[in-house]
């Protein structure tokens, strides 16, 4: 029950953010209403060991190069007034740069609206912390090693250019939708986006796998 009650506690956004970001009432979806910068979101409470905090991309906005980006810091947001644009000076790191890496690669597509991201962390024998990416339930492996753990850990979500909004999907909801599954699944057997249209699927499913 106590980590049930943890989880739905930082199933939210912390009420420090960055100078363009506008959270709804809940604090569980942000938005950048300005620019493509000054984005930085962080977990309501630090996270537990193993414990993910997910994002679902609600809004794209177009014109912007880069994307969302997410990862982990051990500083305390309360005593982070004012905030940097779109970094912070401790080591975990405000983000992890194997996000920028997929969309160049086209593993995540740019305009990769409903997909889910997550971040979290699994202690290691040594004393340390690996920080681990997880995308549409898939994880993607280590993405830093050697976190320390003597502090507490917050999530770290950077609404940056590209990605407009973002909500929190609670842990019991956080697995993918079913859309993005299909949509996946689609896309690992095409040669490229354009051979979806000959496809005998419904319209609005050749629309979300070729425009989203």
């Amino acid at each position: 029950a106590a980590m049930a009650a943890q989880c739905r506690l930082t199933a939210r956004f912390h009420h420090v953010h960055g100078a363009n970001v506008r959270l709804d009432a809940s604090r569980t979806r942000a938005t950048r209403v300005e620019s493509f910068a000054h984005g930085l979101c962080f977990s309501q409470e630090p996270l537990a060991p193993g414990q993910i905090f997910l994002v679902e991309i609600e809004e794209k906005e177009r014109g912007w190069c880069g994307h969302l980006r997410v990862g982990l810091t051990a500083l305390d947001p309360q005593h982070l007034q004012p905030l940097p644009d779109d970094s912070l000076p401790d080591g975990p790191g405000p983000h992890s740069h194997i996000l920028d890496e997929l969309y160049r690669t086209n593993v995540l597509p740019p305009t990769a609206r409903r997909s889910r991201i997550g971040v979290l962390y699994a202690p290691q024998p040594d004393g340390t912390a690996d920080m681990h990416i997880v995308i549409n339930g898939e994880d993607m492996g280590p993405s830093a090693r050697h976190l320390p753990t003597t502090r507490p850990l917050y999530a770290v979500v950077d609404v940056f250019a590209s990605t407009k909004s973002v909500r929190v999907i609670p842990v019991e909801d956080g697995f993918p939708s079913l859309q993005t599954l299909c949509r996946v699944v689609i896309q690992k057997h095409i040669v490229h986006r354009v051979a979806i249209d000959g496809l005998d699927l419904p319209a609005p499913l050749k629309s979300f796998c070729e425009h989203e």
